[in-house]
């Protein structure tokens, strides 16, 4: 089990994982947000790294990735690992238990706010390659109306797109519980100079293969499906990320 920060109160533990898997199987994705306080960054940061350097002293085994966001409201780091099944929440963690007074010292003072979320991986309609040197990450969030109408156009795009180019563009995930967005799509560039490359949208690609009118269609039920959009852009941020 992933063991990272310890929360506000009863000293809770996330909990995450970095076993292996096939490519084809699907995962829960654990993803903290935390908001710091305005003009605390380097403190927090600086925390991170304590934590991270406490981590690897009592052995710590566990991985993740920590994203700053780039656009939106307050300054905004979020925390993501993975685990394989829910069991393994059960499991402790020595090395995150003696790091306590760490993140309690020099992290927590600089949260402002926290939130948790579960997802589940969708690897029937997502990016087959892995994350490789990616830095960047485009998340685009759905709030949905109509989960099957939602799901059918996005496996017949995704699936469009695969043929046309070889691959999808992006790893999906649904939510499990919780509030705000039923499903979300990262898309992954190596660089900020990636993003500037032209490349055809997906609408443009599908249409390229199924038509004009085909497209007006199947854009319609997409959006008669969704309440709400929006997007924001991710960097990695390595070293407050920890990789075995």
């Amino acid at each position: 089990m992933k063991s990272i920060l310890v929360l506000i109160g009863l000293l809770l533990i996330l909990p995450f994982t970095s076993n292996a898997q096939e490519e084809n199987e699907s995962f829960i994705l654990s993803l903290t947000e935390f908001t710091v306080k305005f003009g605390q960054d380097a403190n927090f940061t600086d925390g991170v790294k304590k934590w991270n350097k406490c981590y690897k002293e009592n052995n710590g085994k566990d991985s993740w990735n920590v994203w700053h966001r780039l656009q939106g409201k307050g300054n905004v780091y979020v925390l993501a690992s993975r685990m394989n099944t829910w069991a393994e929440m059960d499991n402790s963690d020595a090395a995150a238990r003696a790091c306590r007074p760490v993140a309690m010292n020099f992290i927590m003072p600089h949260i402002e706010s926290t939130e948790y979320n579960t997802t589940r991986s969708m690897p029937k309609i997502s990016k087959k390659a892995n994350l490789g040197d990616m830095t960047i990450v485009w998340v685009t969030s759905f709030v949905v109306n109509d989960q099957m109408a939602f799901n059918e156009v996005v496996d017949e795009v995704s699936s469009t797109i695969a043929k046309k180019e070889g691959d999808r563009r992006g790893y999906w995930y649904r939510y499990m519980g919780g509030e705000g967005a039923d499903y979300f799509v990262s898309t992954p560039f190596k660089d900020f100079a990636d993003l500037d490359k032209d490349m055809a949208g997906v609408w443009e690609v599908y249409e390229s293969v199924h038509g004009k009118t085909k497209t007006m269609d199947i854009r319609k039920k997409f959006n008669k499906s969704l309440d709400d959009v929006w997007s924001y852009t991710y960097t990695l941020e390595k070293e407050l990320s920890m990789q075995q």
